[in-house]
């Protein structure tokens, strides 16, 4: 007999990966040039040939007991020092070894500073929309996850709910720009005032309220957009990183954790997440991917690839009348549903073999995702399949 908490857990399966899973059904039933998967946000750009190249190097020249053998739980000193450089290059800061720590992609990151934070029914704060494995996430630790209602106008935080919901309990505060699923960037001014609110709830607690920055999509950002460096706002974030979207590498699972010195607690911090990344089964990080990300710490993937794809499949549904704002960053567009219930319309999209996800699966019922992280291929030959739905909604004459 499974546990209590895991049936709760394979009761509430995976909408995206549900969806993943029907498309292969599809595609066997109609040929895959017939099915258009817009579920599930995997990287179609390959890696760049530089880490290729430094993978066979790597395996091939470096001794097999070092290359394939325990490190640090934190992994090795030598990547620690490169991530800390580059990032002291990158964002002006003046991280060291000691607060970097590599991570078993940013979800085994997320695990690692949630057990390292989290008591049970202590509270971690999102905003909704959000990466529905959050509430997993927090679940695991015997936390409480706090939504925070969208702000459908324009998917900034609601800074106005935010700052009602934060209490005594609230130990840490979950943000993830640019966003899955909206594609939005988080602006300067919105991390300012995120960051006085804290501040202020801090004071009025007597508490310390951690900021986690859940980052897998930094490096996609369009139109020149920057997206801030938290830790530069706000002196208790915590900074979740993968390579999963930069490099192409989401199987891979490689990431690490920034782990700041002005953080109250730093010291203890540091020296708890460590042994959280032993403890939760991960020991360290995989040793190959590691050097080979250290590399590459200056490559990154074509995001004009990304880019195409978006300013087509915005146009295409602008014109056939959807409504969705236009994303900033990441590959996923949020598109308004016609009709209130939101599965009825993917069920609608299904039919005509477009795989959507429905936006309940991240707390904001009423909108569907749609990943562009496709073949620029399959977005132009999805239009009749869209066409066909906004007549069927009456979106078109």
């Amino acid at each position: 007999m499974i546990s209590e908490k895991m049936k709760k857990l394979s009761a509430g399966k995976s909408a995206i990966r549900a969806m993943f899973e029907d498309g292969k059904k599809l595609a066997a039933q109609y040929g895959a040039e017939n099915v258009y998967d817009f579920s599930l946000g995997n990287p179609n750009v390959p890696a760049p040939q530089a880490v290729r190249d430094a993978i066979v190097e790597i395996a091939t020249s470096e001794d097999s007991v070092y290359l394939h053998g325990y490190m640090s739980n934190s992994g090795y000193e030598t990547v620690r020092q490169t991530v800390a450089n580059f990032l002291n290059k990158e964002h002006g800061t003046s991280f060291s070894v000691e607060n970097i720590l590599m991570t078993v992609g940013a979800a085994g990151g997320l695990n690692v500073i949630l057990k390292t934070l989290i008591n049970p029914g202590d509270e971690v704060l999102t905003f909704a929309p959000y990466f529905a494995e959050y509430g997993n996430y927090v679940i695991n630790y015997d936390g409480v996850l706090v939504a925070v209602s969208p702000n459908t106008e324009t998917f900034q935080p609601n800074l106005v709910e935010f700052e009602q919901k934060i209490t005594a309990k609230t130990k840490a505060v979950i943000v993830n720009t640019p966003n899955n699923p909206t594609g939005v960037i988080y602006s300067e001014e919105t991390i300012q005032a995120i960051a006085a609110i804290l501040e202020k709830k801090q004071a009025e607690f007597g508490t310390s309220i951690y900021l986690i920055s859940d980052e897998p999509y930094r490096e996609l950002a369009f139109d020149g957009i920057k997206v801030p460096y938290l830790t530069k706002y706000y002196r208790n974030t915590v900074v979740c990183y993968s390579w999963s979207k930069s490099l192409s590498l989401p199987g891979e699972r490689i990431g690490y954790l920034v782990l700041p010195s002005e953080m109250d607690d730093a010291q203890e911090i540091i020296d708890a997440a460590s042994i959280a990344n032993r403890v939760s089964g991960f020991v360290n990080a995989p040793s190959l991917m590691q050097l080979v990300v250290a590399r590459c710490i200056e490559e990154k993937t074509d995001i004009a690839v990304y880019d195409r794809n978006r300013e087509k499949l915005y146009g295409m549904l602008q014109e056939l009348g959807f409504e969705c704002i236009k994303p900033e960053g990441a590959f996923y567009m949020f598109v308004k549903s016609p009709v209130a219930d939101e599965k009825e319309f993917v069920a609608k999209a299904k039919e005509l073999r477009l795989l959507l996800v429905p936006g309940s699966s991240f707390a904001c019922p009423g909108y569907v995702r749609i990943a562009y992280c496709v073949a620029y291929d399959t977005i132009v030959r999805s239009e009749p399949s869209f066409r066909e739905l906004a007549a069927f909604y009456g979106l078109t004459k």
